[in-house]
C-alpha cells in the first residue's frame, strides 16, 4: 500500500511561527533559578586549559575549587567556556566573575547558544551584534538581564578582552529555568495524497481530509534558525508520522476506516495558480527558504530536470543554487508567493580562513583557530591548533593519541585499533590537498611481534588510511611495501630485514618515523595480529597530523607585458560565482581576468590608479560595479579583491573598503552564458593587459595553478618577488624581513625576541649569584651578517648612542640589572638600590663621577613586571619606565663611551672599579626574572639561551630560560621553588621503552628501604641540612612514584621519556 508525503505541511507548518501558539502551564512565570551551580564536570567544556586546575569545570560563580576558575592555555580571542545544560532552558540571565584571587578576568565577551552544540547563533539585541560588558576585578559579580532571553540547551562565554596584566579568567552562573514548548496548529483538516517525502526543510502537499487524534506537534528546536533540517513524513493505511531532525515530531491516526492511497502530483513551497485547476490551498503564503535532497517513495528528485522541463514545473525558482552553507549569514530579502520552491539571495563570503597560512600572514600567532579548507564551498569550518613557526604547521588531533599497548591477538583474532579525528573526511581531504606537505608520527614497539611473516611474505600488522586500503610500509619510508625507516638507511637490527621489528627478538625495538605520502594519510585504522606467542607484546603511537603550506595561497605569477595572458577552461558560473584573488602592481590600469559569451562576458580590471571595476552582462545589457579608493591601488602592494554575483545581485569588495553591490533586474535574464577561454592577466584581444603579479586566484572555492601554466606561457613567469613590502610590517621588534620564493620569514638575529614575528620575548630566570656575561672582545671577529651598529662595540671604537631595553622582576634589593664596562675604567650601570629605587649611573671619564638617574617613586623590587628603555644621544639620555615615568636628563661626565668591553647581567665576577652602589649591588648580583634584553643589536639573553659558535658569551651559575614573564600573577619567591629543580633526565635506549615494566616487586622493596636508611642519615645532620635533604627526598620519591603506579604508566613513562626531555625548560650551570 503506498504511502504519501501528501501532509508535508500542515505539519510543516511548523516552520510558520504565526501559526505557533505556546502554552505555558499555570499563572505565574518564575524564571530566574541558578542552573549551573548543580551542573556535573562534565557539563563544563573549553577551547583549552591551563592547567588541570584550571578547567572549565571550575567555573562556577563563588567557587574557590582548584585554581578558583576556568583559564585557558593561551589568552586570545579563539578560547570559549562551554555549558552543557543536560536540555533545552530558558536562560533568562548571566553573571560572571574573575579567577579567584588573581590577576586574570575578562572585561568584555560575547554569549553563543545552540540547541545541537555544532550550529552556533550569537545572542543579539534587535538585530544587532551585542557584547556583554565584563569584569573590572577578579571577585566582584556582574549580572545581566537577557531581554529576549535565550531558549537553548548549550551556551558559550567567548571573551573579546580582558585584563592586559593579567590573563583571561572566568566563573560563571545562568539563571533560567526548563523550557517546555506545545506548540498546535489550528487547521486540523488536511488533505493529502501520497507516499513518503524526506525534504532538508518543509515542503506542502495536497491530501485527502483526515481528522488528526493530536494537533500537537512539539518538534524539540526552532525550525526557523537558518541550518539545515531534515524531514521525514511517513503515511501507511490510515497511520501518519512526522520525523523532525531525526526524532518523531508527532503521530496520528484517522478516527474512520479510510485508506491513504498514493498520488501522482506534489507541490513543495505554495501553490499554483487557481487557473491552474489545483485543489492546492496554501493557508500561509509561499515558503523563504532552501530545500535539498527530495525523495519520494524513495526515489530521488531530480531538480535540474525539473529546471529542464523534463519533470515537473515550476516558477520563481532559483534551482541548484542553495550549496554554499558556510557564510557570512542567509539574508533574506522580499519575496514573492512560490509555486514550487524560492530561494532569496545569500552572502557567500566565508568567515574563516583556509588554511594555518592564510591565518599567520594576517599576523596571527600560534593558537586555536577554525579553518574552512574549501573555501566558498560547501564543507563547514573545523577548529584546530595552528602551531606558527617559521612555518605555520596545521595540528589535526585525533582520539588515539595515547600510546596503545597490545596483546594476544593472532590473525583469527586480530587487535584493530581505530582513529577518529576532529574534523570528517571531506574536511580532512581538502585540507591535505590544499597543503604543500602533510606528515603523521608512527611508532610501532615490538617484543616478538613482527610486521611481516617471514615464510611467506604476507603482513601481520597493517595500517589503513583515507582511501581504505591496506599500507605495509612503516614510518619514515616510502610507500614501498614492508619497509621501514631502518631499511631506506641499511641500519636495522637485522640487516636481513627492512624492519626492525622482523627480528622477532625477545627484547623491546621499535620501527619510527613519519608518513608523509599525503594520498594515503590520515592513518585511520591500525591492525595488530602477531602478539599471541609467549612473551609476545607490541604497543604503538599515532601523532597527529601535520600539514604545512598552502598550494593557493602563494599560488601566483608574474605578467610582464600588455599582451601577455593565461588562458583556462570556461568558468561556469551560471547562477552564481564568486571570484576571488590578491594583485600587486605598479601600473595605473590592466584587466585582471575576462571570460566571454555571444553577447554575455564577466571582467574584472583596474580601471585607474585608485577604482577597481567589476563588470557583466548577463543578456540584460552591461552592469558596472566600481570601488573608489582614497589611496592608490597600484602602490606595488598587495590588495585583495573579492567579487560575486548571483541572480539576485552582484558585489565587488576591495582589501577592507566597504563593498558595493548592483541588484539585478527583476524580470530579466538570470543566467551568465560564457564560452570562451578564461583569460587572466589579460584580454582576448591582447590589448590592456595587466602588468604585475596575480595570486591565490579561486573560482567558487576552486583555486587555479597560475604557477603550472605560467612555466609554458611566454610572457608570463611563475611567482612574484617582492613579500616584504605587504608583509614586512608583521616582523616586530626590530626582525628583518626576509624574501622567499612562497611568502617571506622574519630574520630574528639582531632582535631580543624570537618567534615566527620575532615577538616573544627570551625570557631568564637568574638564580642566586648567576651571571650572564657578553665580552667584546677587541679579537673577536664579527660574523658577515653583523650590523655596522654592532660592528661598533670593538675595540677603540666609540660609542656616542645606544639604545637600552629590557624586563624585569624580582624582590631583591640592591641588585644589579645590567652592567656595561669599557676598558678605560669607564661604564654603565643599572641598578636597584637598597631602598628600592631604580638608577641608572653613567660613567663615560674616568676622572669624574657618574652621573646618577634615580627613580624613586615605588619600590621596583616589588615582585611585578617593569620594563626599562634608555636611549642616550651623546651627552642627553632619556629613559622611560613602564611606559609612564619619564625623564630626559643632560651628562656632565662626558658624550663619548670608550672602549666597550663587556656587558653583564647579574653578579659581577671579577673586580671592578665602579662606585659604592655599584659595587654593592653588583655583589649581590640578581635573584629573579629577567626579559628581552638588548644593548643596540646584541641580544645577551638570546646568546646565552640560544647558542652559537660565534657568540662570545659566558654563562655562570644557574640560569634557566623562563616563561616568567608572562606568569605576572606569581611572586619572586615562587618562582624560586619553579625554576629551582634542575632536570637530570638521562637518554634513554628507544629500543628498551619497556625495561622499567617487568620491575620486580624486590627492587620497589629495595628502593623503599634505601629511603628509610636515607632518612635516617639525614636525622645526623645539622637542622638545615635536614631541611635540605628532606626537600630533596620529596622530589625523588616523587619520581619514583611515578614509575611504580603501574605497568601501564611505566610504559607510558618510558615510550614518552625523548618528547618529555624537549618540553623541559633549557637550564644551563657553569
Amino acid at each position: 500500500m503506498g504511502s504519501i508525503t501528501g501532509a508535508v505541511l500542515k505539519m510543516l507548518l511548523l516552520l510558520s511561527t504565526q501559526n505557533w501558539k505556546r502554552i505555558i502551564a499555570g499563572n505565574s512565570y518564575d524564571c530566574d533559578e541558578p542552573l549551573v551551580s548543580s551542573l556535573s564536570q562534565a557539563s563544563f567544556s573549553s577551547s583549552s586549559e591551563l592547567s588541570s586546575s584550571h578547567g572549565a569545570g571550575f567555573a562556577r560563580l563563588n567557587r574557590r575549587d582548584g585554581a578558583g576558575g576556568w583559564s585557558p592555555l593561551v589568552s586570545n580571542k579563539y578560547q570559549w567556556l562551554q555549558i552543557d545544560l543536560g536540555e533545552r532552558m530558558e536562560t533568562t540571565a548571566v553573571a560572571t566573575q574573575g579567577g579567584y584571587g588573581s590577576s586574570n578576568w575578562v572585561t568584555s565577551y560575547l554569549l553563543m547558544f545552540s540547541d545541537s552544540g555544532r550550529n552556533w547563533k550569537q545572542y543579539r539585541q534587535e538585530d544587532s551584534i551585542w557584547g556583554f560588558p565584563g569584569n573590572a576585578n577578579a571577585d566582584s559579580v556582574v549580572y545581566y538581564r537577557l531581554q529576549p532571553s535565550i531558549k537553548a540547551r548549550f551556551l558559550r562565554f567567548i571573551p573579546l578582552e580582558w585584563n592586559p596584566r593579567g590573563r583571561i579568567g572566568m566563573r560563571i552562573e545562568v539563571f533560567g529555568c526548563a523550557y517546555s514548548k506545545c506548540l498546535f496548529i489550528q487547521h486540523t483538516d488536511i488533505d493529502f495524497k501520497g507516499d513518503v517525502l524526506k525534504a532538508n526543510l518543509h515542503a506542502e502537499i495536497d491530501f485527502m481530509a483526515i481528522s488528526l487524534l493530536t494537533d500537537f506537534v512539539s518538534p524539540g528546536v526552532g525550525l526557523n534558525d537558518g541550518q539545515w533540517h531534515s524531514i521525514s513524513l511517513s503515511a501507511k493505511r490510515n497511520h501518519l508520522s512526522l520525523v523532525v531532525d531525526g526524532q518523531v515530531a508527532s503521530a496520528a491516526s484517522s478516527l474512520g476506516p479510510e485508506q491513504i492511497y498514493s498520488g501522482g502530483t506534489y507541490y513543495f513551497g505554495g501553490c499554483p495558480n487557481n487557473s491552474f485547476g489545483s485543489k492546492c490551498k496554501n493557508p500561509l503564503g509561499g515558503f523563504q527558504g532552501c530545500m535539498r535532497l527530495i525523495s519520494i517513495s524513495n526515489k530521488v528528485v531530480d531538480l535540474i530536470s525539473v529546471q529542464q522541463g523534463s519533470l515537473g514545473n515550476f516558477s520563481d525558482l532559483q534551482i541548484d543554487s542553495c550549496g554554499i552553507t558556510d557564510r557570512i549569514k542567509l539574508r533574506w530579502k522580499t519575496c514573492d508567493h512560490v509555486i514550487y520552491m524560492y530561494t532569496c539571495y545569500q552572502f557567500t563570503k566565508a568567515i574563516y580562513e583556509q588554511s594555518c597560512e592564510s591565518y599567520k600572514h594576517r599576523g596571527n600567532t600560534s593558537g586555536f583557530y577554525y579553518i574552512d579548507s574549501d573555501g566558498s564551498g560547501p564543507l563547514e569550518p573545523f577548529l584546530l591548533y595552528c602551531n606558527m613557526t617559521e612555518t605555520a604547521w596545521t595540528v589535526i588531533q585525533h582520539n588515539g593519541s595515547d600510546l596503545t599497548r597490545v596483546r594476544n591477538t593472532n590473525p583469527e583474532n586480530p587487535y584493530a585499533g581505530f582513529f577518529e579525528y576532529v574534523a570528517s573526511m571531506e574536511q580532512l581531504q581538502a585540507t591535505i590537498n590544499l597543503a604543500e606537505h602533510c606528515e603523521q608520527e608512527l611508532t610501532y614497539y615490538c617484543k616478538k611481534s613482527r610486521l611481516v611473516n617471514k615464510q611467506d611474505g604476507s603482513p601481520l600488522s597493517w595500517w589503513v588510511g583515507r582511501t581504505n586500503e591496506t599500507q605495509t610500509y612503516w614510518g619514515g619510508s616510502s610507500p614501498d611495501p614492508q619497509k621501514c625507516t631502518c631499511g631506506l638507511e641499511g641500519n636495522c637490527i637485522d640487516s636481513q630485514y627492512y624492519c626492525n621489528c622482523d627480528a622477532d627478538r625477545n627484547e623491546w625495538t621499535n620501527d619510527t618515523g613519519f608518513l608523509s605520502y599525503k594520498e594515503h594519510l590520515p592513518v585511520r585504522k591500525i591492525v595488530v595480529t602477531d602478539t599471541g606467542r609467549p612473551h609476545s607484546e607490541a604497543a604503538y603511537k599515532l601523532g597527529p597530523l601535520l600539514c604545512r603550506g598552502d598550494r593557493s595561497f602563494w599560488n601566483s605569477a608574474s605578467f610582464n607585458t600588455e599582451a601577455s595572458y593565461l588562458h583556462f577552461p570556461t568558468f561556469h558560473g551560471e547562477l552564481s560565482a564568486d571570484v576571488s584573488f590578491f594583485f600587486k602592481t605598479t601600473a595605473s590600469s590592466g584587466v585582471f581576468l575576462e571570460n566571454l559569451g555571444i553577447t554575455d562576458f564577466i571582467r574584472i580590471e583596474l580601471r585607474s590608479p585608485a577604482v577597481v571595476t567589476f563588470s557583466f552582462d548577463v543578456g540584460n545589457g552591461p552592469f558596472e560595479i566600481s570601488v573608489l579608493s582614497p589611496t592608490h591601488f597600484n602602490d606595488n602592494q598587495w590588495h585583495h579583491v573579492r567579487v560575486e554575483r548571483n541572480m539576485k545581485e552582484a558585489s565587488l569588495q576591495v582589501d577592507q573598503l566597504l563593498p558595493k553591490t548592483q541588484p539585478a533586474p527583476t524580470d530579466g535574464h538570470i543566467l551568465l552564458q560564457l564560452n570562451s577561454q578564461l583569460f587572466v592577466g589579460g584580454t582576448a584581444t591582447r590589448q590592456r593587459g595587466f602588468l604585475g603579479c596575480i595570486r591565490s586566484l579561486q573560482l567558487n572555492g576552486m583555486s587555479l595553478d597560475l604557477e603550472e601554466r605560467a612555466k609554458v606561457t611566454p610572457g608570463v613567469e611563475p611567482g612574484c618577488r617582492g613579500h616584504c613590502s605587504s608583509y614586512g610590517k608583521l616582523c616586530q621588534n626590530g626582525g628583518k624581513c626576509r624574501e622567499k620564493l612562497s611568502g617571506f620569514s622574519c630574520d630574528c638575529t639582531l632582535s631580543a625576541y624570537t618567534g615566527p614575528f620575532c615577538s616573544r620575548e627570551i625570557s631568564a630566570y637568574f638564580g642566586s649569584g648567576s651571571s650572564v656575561i657578553y665580552n667584546f672582545q677587541e679579537n673577536y671577529s664579527l660574523s658577515k651578517n653583523s650590523s655596522s651598529h654592532a660592528a661598533s662595540f670593538h675595540g677603540d671604537m666609540k660609542l656616542s648612542r645606544e639604545m637600552i631595553k629590557f624586563s624585569f622582576r624580582t624582590t631583591q634589593a640592591p641588585s644589579l640589572l645590567l652592567y656595561v664596562s669599557s676598558f678605560y675604567k669607564e661604564y654603565l650601570s643599572v641598578i636597584i638600590a637598597k631602598n628600592g629605587s631604580l638608577q641608572i649611573r653613567y660613567k663615560l671619564n674616568r676622572y669624574q663621577e657618574p652621573d646618577v638617574v634615580n627613580f624613586d617613586f615605588k619600590n621596583m623590587a616589588d615582585g611585578q613586571l617593569h620594563h626599562v628603555e634608555i636611549n642616550r644621544e651623546e651627552g642627553v639620555v632619556f629613559v622611560e619606565i613602564d611606559e609612564n615615568a619619564k625623564r630626559q636628563v643632560h651628562l656632565s661626565s662626558g658624550t663619548e663611551f670608550s672602549a666597550v668591553r663587556s656587558l653583564v647581567l647579574g653578579r659581577i665576577l671579577e673586580h671592578s672599579d665602579t662606585d659604592q652602589e655599584t659595587a654593592l649591588a653588583g655583589a649581590q648580583g640578581f635573584l629573579g626574572c629577567l626579559s628581552a634584553v638588548q644593548l643596540s643589536h646584541v641580544a645577551p639573553l638570546k646568546a646565552a639561551l640560544q647558542p652559537s659558535h660565534l657568540a662570545p658569551i659566558t654563562v655562570s651559575g644557574h640560569v634557566t630560560e623562563s616563561s616568567c614573564v608572562a606568569q605576572s600573577g606569581t611572586d619572586a619567591t615562587s618562582r624560586e621553588r619553579t625554576h629551582s629543580f634542575a632536570d637530570h633526565s638521562g637518554t634513554r635506549d628507544d629500543r628498551e621503552p619497556l625495561a622499567n615494566a617487568i620491575r620486580s616487586d624486590s627492587a620497589v622493596i629495595g628502593g623503599l628501604i634505601a629511603v628509610v636508611v636515607f632518612i635516617l642519615l639525614c636525622i645526623a645532620a645539622v637542622a638545615v641540612r635536614i631541611y635540605q635533604q628532606k626537600r630533596l627526598y620529596k622530589r625523588n620519591e616523587a619520581k619514583r612514584s611515578e614509575n611504580v603506579d603501574s605497568a601501564e604508566a611505566v610504559l607510558k613513562s618510558e615510550l614518552n621519556v625523548q618528547s618529555a626531555v624537549n618540553e623541559n625548560q633549557k637550564e644551563y650551570f657553569f
